[in-house]
């Protein structure tokens, strides 16, 4: 007999169910009650009618929903885990007023059954195709109150400002002075952020002019920002699209840096175990003075630098003449890691010695997660937190990092 295929009731009930056992197992972020029972209610399948059930309702899958002429994402709903992470950060209630940038309909569905119908739910693209995709999809799933705006995020919406909350859901290389102006006096935003190259997803408060991150922020990946706002990151080809820098803050001797990657190296383990890599990769970028990412691309896994190291980009410390210290790791048993430093290039050593520093310094601080404040451009030194240990200037804002 064949299989009875499954209901979108019974395919959003699991979803929820896989969501809270993944919770329990991996530390994923806690999903509360009134997330999770947004999450087994409004019908997620509506809104991506081009993929399966199945995928639809896949905890870890972030349908596309538009591509450039040449195959590139460019707008997708994130991933339910996601999802519900940004929504428990935000900390909705009943009447709030919420401004959500980057429209794709099923998140602003989640936000209207949080605030319910004394509450008002305003969501923004830049893309026309979108919003009217966005419009249609609300409107079949039961949600006509939800506005949809066709504009520029950069600027907000303010014709129906003031909001309790905004929540960004593309990646924001900087934050514009709308999104602060904007929030009410006690209103909070959700975004992710790009720091020194790593990716963060903060709930930031507004505190008398400015924004102080709340204790929960996570590592997100995102789709960039686009109109105004958008920041093309480029990397620094090191060898064509093999191995790549991202996030130099300072001229690099590409052909030095490729000779040292592939010249004899030197390891040093120093004993740490490799634990909270996403806030290791912060406290690296706060504490680590000459720093950037390395990206070595899969097919190069067993050659120079890369044969222990993570697929993903990984912070490395740089030093004079293109040498430079990259973090690896080694299995020490089932699920612990031993990380260490590999050391390239005539003062691969100073390199790896500097970045031990900055790993045992982590070590003792037992991984705390980091504050992130924002502040406008142009804030006077002295204003700032004397605790700070880093401050990322950008057009219009300071990020200050500090740890407690």
């Amino acid at each position: 007999m064949p299989a009875t295929p499954m209901s979108p009731a019974q395919a959003r009930q699991n979803m929820v169910d896989t969501l809270l056992q993944l919770q329990k197992e991996w530390g994923m972020p806690e999903i509360s009650e009134r997330v999770a029972a947004v999450l087994r209610t409004v019908p997620r399948h509506v809104f991506v009618p081009e993929v399966s059930l199945e995928q639809a309702y896949a905890t870890d899958y972030a349908p596309p929903i538009r591509r450039a002429e040449d195959g590139l994402v460019t707008s997708s709903m994130s991933a339910v885990r996601v999802q519900a992470m940004m929504l428990d950060q935000a900390g909705l209630e009943p009447g709030m007023r919420v401004l959500e940038i980057g429209s794709g309909g099923y998140n602003a569905a989640l936000i209207a059954e949080l605030v319910g119908s004394a509450g008002e739910v305003t969501t923004i693209d830049i893309d026309a195709e979108v919003t009217d995709r966005a419009r249609r999809y609300l409107d079949e799933a039961g949600y006509p109150d939800v506005r949809v705006v066709t504009g520029d995020a950069e600027y907000g919406v303010a014709e129906f400002a003031p909001y309790d909350r905004v929540i960004v859901t593309v990646r924001a290389w900087d934050l514009p002075p709308a999104w602060l102006a904007q929030l009410t006096e006690t209103g909070r935003l959700v975004t992710p952020m790009r720091l020194r190259g790593v990716n963060r997803t903060v709930g930031l408060d507004r505190v008398e002019g400015h924004l102080v991150s709340r204790p929960d922020h996570h590592l997100t990946v995102f789709v960039p920002m686009q109109g105004a706002g958008a920041h093309e990151e480029r990397g620094i080809a090191v060898q064509g699209e093999e191995i790549v820098l991202y996030s130099a803050e300072e001229p690099v001797d590409v052909d030095a840096l490729r000779k040292a990657l592939h010249g004899p190296r030197k390891e040093f383990w120093p004993g740490i175990e490799f634990t909270r890599p996403d806030r290791l990769h912060l406290w690296i970028a706060g504490h680590a003075d000459r720093y950037a990412m390395l990206h070595v691309a899969e097919d190069v896994l067993e050659h120079g630098p890369a044969g222990p190291l993570a697929r993903q980009p990984v912070p490395v410390v740089l030093a004079d003449e293109g040498s430079v210290a990259v973090r690896a790791k080694r299995a020490l048993g089932e699920d612990r890691f031993e990380i260490g430093v590999f050391a390239f290039g005539p003062h691969g050593e100073r390199a790896a010695q500097d970045y031990i520093d900055v790993l045992r310094a982590w070590d003792q601080h037992e991984g705390s997660m980091a504050r992130i404040e924002v502040w406008p451009s142009g804030t006077p030194e002295a204003d700032l937190p004397t605790d700070r240990v880093r401050v990322l200037d950008k057009p219009h804002t300071r990020t200050v990092l500090a740890w407690p």
